[in-house]
């Protein structure tokens, strides 16, 4: 199929005005101008590659770490149809056989996922290795010290499908963890509270990836620099973003692109199950959390989770000033880096998967295709 008069965002993160084919669900060829009259006539839309959320709990009223393969389902098509076409569910802090069964949901799934449906493409196991200073809205009667032999039995049972695994690195073990984890799949610093010193022991260790920059993690101070000053000034580490314009002031949005350049950004929507659904009560890891005005909390006020799509999230960082192609290199390329798939998706590139968004110049979604087949808009 050709699909012609659009502006693309090529592999190179420019725009061009020209044309794209399609065959047997991957991309054959992307180039400049019209050279037919054949074909779908975009009438002068932009082209986005597909998004890639890789840190994503649910939606629709069901999490990922429920377990539940109608829910994983669930969630797939709810993604699909906002134009995430690849994810990496997170799961929550739980015991060892909880997860379990959310991984092995996982591994079904992907082996089996319907079309239309957003691809599975890994996990992101936030938890349980956490500090419990900066537990966040996970559930501190499930921390526990870094485990890698433990981590390992899961990420055998899954076949590998971890992708991202998060860590504090001031606990007990977690050099140790993430030198060893590293060689398996990418190793995050997450809700920790550690000094400039252990953040760079972990780095050197191996960790090249922090989870939802500023949150659950110390301010960077010009004294103290902590994670963040550890991780900016090592190019090999990327930095998720929870870009809902609340989790993270916009100043701090521009700050962090500043900081650590488009090439190293990844934008997430860390979204529960309340994202897609009206203000109420629902469950996020074994607690209650309140949806009010699309803002997640526990009930002591913290901030728990977001109720924002990744789509969302990129008009969002428009909005804030991060131009257009920095913004959606964030929601696809790197993050499909950050799980090593981006020889397959993340970009609108000759043989890869042909998963794209067609909108206008206000990133209004037009339609959304998953290799190459045009997503329904309703359930």
């Amino acid at each position: 199929m050709l699909y012609q008069n659009a502006y693309i965002l090529t592999e190179d993160f420019r725009f061009i005005k020209g044309s794209l084919e399609v065959e047997n669900g991957r991309f054959t060829r992307v180039y400049e101008g019209v050279t037919s009259q054949t074909g779908i006539n975009l009438q002068g839309a932009m082209v986005l590659p597909g998004l890639v959320d890789v840190h994503h709990h649910g939606n629709s009223g069901v999490d990922f770490s429920d377990g539940d393969a109608e829910g994983l389902q669930k969630i797939a098509a709810y993604l699909g149809r906002c134009g995430v076409t690849s994810f990496a569910p997170a799961s929550m802090t739980l015991p060892y056989e909880a997860l379990g069964r959310a991984f092995a949901t996982a591994s079904a799934f992907k082996a089996r996922r319907p079309a239309g449906h957003a691809k599975l493409m890994g996990i992101q196991m936030e938890g349980p290795y956490f500090a419990a200073s900066k537990k966040g809205a996970q559930n501190g009667d499930y921390l526990r010290v870094p485990d890698f032999e433990g981590f390992y039995r899961l990420y055998a049972a899954c076949d590998g499908l971890i992708r991202i695994a998060d860590v504090a690195p001031e606990l007990p073990g977690a050099v140790d963890f993430v030198r060893q984890a590293s060689r398996l799949c990418t190793v995050s610093i997450a809700h920790t509270n550690a000094n400039y010193e252990q953040a760079k022991a972990a780095i050197d260790a191996g960790a090249t990836h922090l989870t939802h920059l500023f949150n659950a993690m110390p301010p960077i101070h010009h004294r103290d620099p902590g994670v963040i000053g550890a991780a900016a000034e090592r190019p090999q580490v990327r930095a998720e973003l929870i870009c809902d314009g609340l989790h993270v002031h916009p100043s701090a949005v521009r700050l962090a692109f500043s900081l650590f350049g488009p090439a190293r950004m990844i934008l997430v929507s860390d979204a529960a199950r309340a994202c897609g659904m009206p203000d109420g009560t629902y469950d996020l890891g074994g607690q209650q959390i309140f949806l009010k005005d699309h803002i997640c909390r526990l009930a002591d006020g913290t901030i728990a989770a977001s109720a924002t799509d990744l789509f969302t999230c990129v008009q969002n960082a428009v909005s804030f000033g991060i131009p257009l192609a920095d913004a959606v290199r964030a929601a696809s390329y790197n993050p499909a880096c950050a799980i090593g798939a981006e020889e397959r998706i993340g970009s609108i590139a000759e043989g890869k998967d042909a998963d794209f968004v067609v909108c206008t110049p206000e990133l209004h979604r037009l339609a959304v295709y998953i290799d190459g087949c045009p997503v329904e808009e309703k359930e």
